[in-house]
């Protein structure tokens, strides 16, 4: 297929597709799927071998949230019987951390919920930074604690800090209709911060929405744009007691074109798959490992998850290897420029290709066309279940 073979040479160049080829990843069919998965893996395979990087959530503070995000359990006014709690003690987070570090975890994410944290609540989390290090040589910490203000990221650097996580979550044309209380600006400057501070980007979004094919391609090209090294792609878990909660808009056929186009728009950075993935993949999910190499180890913030031995296994049979805590994530060209995307232009880098040879010029590759129309998806809310262990119960973490 000319599309698919045009993405693959990209890819491996580091070259932007146009939004055109982008589009065209989405609206592929069923029918071509492997297809698309069998390109994309390629990609993935060049700059990540067969490496399958887990992370480990450990959620400082639940609920209570004054922002009125709509696909959020934790927001203004939801009803879903989710856990709530204060701030967790260092120690107790580090002994949250380190069942994730036990079951293979080489990062850990502490998240905190709220607009942004006080000066106060970065003393806190930096309190925790230290004693999950003290207990764990090598392992990374990212943070995702909301809105920035000025030094804050810098001062969570300066406690050890290795990464920020905040997401873009959907297109700047419809963010005003998931969210009111901060705008996608805010978003943007937040990353900004994060970068500059000199810790490692991450950024992402959620698909299923509601979102158009364009609102997409328009939220991964402006976080290739913002260049981050991990791109988490999350689904939309429709929890009751959220505006959202009665969007079932994904199938796993859908997500793993989602992935796909993920991929090849931004094909060294770490894709991971984040929160949705066993609500939406479902038994895809052995074969999204060819398209991302990051994902979720064991419970999500307010969600269960798959079970940890379960990831392993998984990973396993499908024929990739667990990263080890020595072995440096990112490509060699990214990693050693701190992850940085202006030092690659003169390989082709992340900015803007030349090229403009959009989805006519594929005519007979077989994937450009109108695809037929999926069905609707089935609504599984009996894969939506709410956290009880872990952080904030006496029960023991799945990891």
């Amino acid at each position: 297929m000319d599309l698919l073979n045009t993405l693959v040479d990209k890819g491996l160049r580091r070259e932007t597709p146009t939004r055109e080829e982008a589009l065209a990843v989405l609206a592929t069919s069923d029918d071509d799927l492997l297809d698309v998965v069998a390109a994309a893996g390629k990609v993935r395979r060049h700059w990540f071998g067969r490496r399958v990087k887990l992370n480990y959530l450990v959620n400082l503070k639940s609920g209570l949230c004054p922002e009125d995000c709509s696909y959020c359990s934790q927001r203004l006014g939801s009803t879903a019987g989710i856990l709530k709690y204060t701030w967790l003690k260092p120690d107790q987070a580090s002994e949250a951390a380190a069942a994730g570090l036990a079951g293979g975890a080489k990062r850990v994410c502490l998240v905190a919920s709220g607009r942004g944290p006080t000066d106060r609540d970065v003393d806190r989390v930096s309190d925790t930074i230290k004693a999950i290090k003290d207990q764990n040589e090598g392992v990374e910490v990212c943070a995702c604690l909301g809105l920035l203000s000025d030094g804050q990221a810098e001062r969570l650097r300066a406690a050890g800090a290795d990464a920020y996580n905040h997401n873009l979550n959907t297109s700047e044309a419809t963010y005003g209709e998931i969210t009111t209380t901060h705008t996608y600006a805010d978003r943007v400057d937040t990353v900004h911060k994060a970068h500059a501070a000199g810790l490692s980007a991450c950024s992402g979004l959620i698909a299923g929405m509601g979102e158009r094919d364009e609102d997409l391609v328009d939220v991964v090209f402006a976080l290739r744009e913002l260049d981050p090294d991990s791109v988490p792609v999350n689904f939309l878990i429709p929890f009751e007691g959220t505006p959202l909660a009665k969007e079932w808009n994904l199938t796993p056929q859908r997500c793993m074109r989602i992935l796909a186009m993920v991929r090849f728009v931004c094909p060294d950075v770490e894709v991971r798959i984040a929160g949705g993935r066993e609500v939406h993949l479902r038994s895809l999910q052995p074969l999204a490992l060819h398209l991302a190499n990051s994902i979720f180890l064991g419970d999500y913030l307010t969600s269960e998850g798959q079970a940890g031995k379960a990831d392993l296994e998984m990973i396993a049979d499908a024929g990739f290897e667990v990263e080890g805590a020595d072995e440096v994530t990112l490509p060699e060209h990214r990693a050693a420029a701190g992850g940085g995307c202006g030092s690659h232009a003169a390989a082709g880098g992340c900015g803007t290709d030349a090229e403009s040879a959009g989805c006519g010029s594929h005519a007979g590759g077989g994937v450009c066309g109108t695809p037929e129309a999926s069905a609707p998806a089935e609504p599984r809310t009996d894969l939506v279940a709410v956290r009880r262990r872990g952080a904030g119960t006496d029960l023991a973490p799945n990891a």
